[in-house]
């Protein structure tokens, strides 16, 4: 019995590492949908600017000027750096769900034998009496 309250243990302890890195990867693709939403954004405002308007970037404290075709291509380049993380990101989520429920099963396949071996340990003890 003791053995089997050690895998149980170890399965349950794996199933919450799981839980955990789940949790780390659902984050990390809010961060990029974010990230991903505010850059449409920019697109946007890309689209809506007329003809000779300038186009400024903020690096540190400073607005530095920016030429148009280099600032849609740096966020054109973002979008598609991160449309390929949400795609990796989604692909990792959907890897940790499916070890989750293999540890689910697992750990419901071993409660159920324990359950049964439990139930029958008296009937044997009764048997022998």
């Amino acid at each position: 019995m003791a053995e089997v309250q050690a895998k149980l243990q170890a399965l349950s302890e794996d199933y919450q590492k799981l839980q955990q890195e789940l949790q780390v990867a659902v984050q990390s693709r809010q961060k990029l949908q974010a990230q991903r939403t505010e850059n449409v954004g920019v697109q946007k405002e890309f689209d809506r600017l007329k003809e000779g308007e300038s186009i400024y970037k903020l690096v540190g404290p400073v607005l530095l000027k920016q030429d148009k075709v280099e600032a849609e291509g740096t966020v054109k380049g973002r979008l598609e750096f991160i449309g390929k993380e949400v795609e990796r990101t989604e692909q990792q989520i959907k890897e940790v769900q499916e070890k989750i429920e293999k540890k689910k099963t697992e750990i419901i396949q071993i409660q159920s034998s324990a359950q049964a071996a439990a139930a029958a340990a008296p009937s044997q003890v009764a048997a022998k009496g």
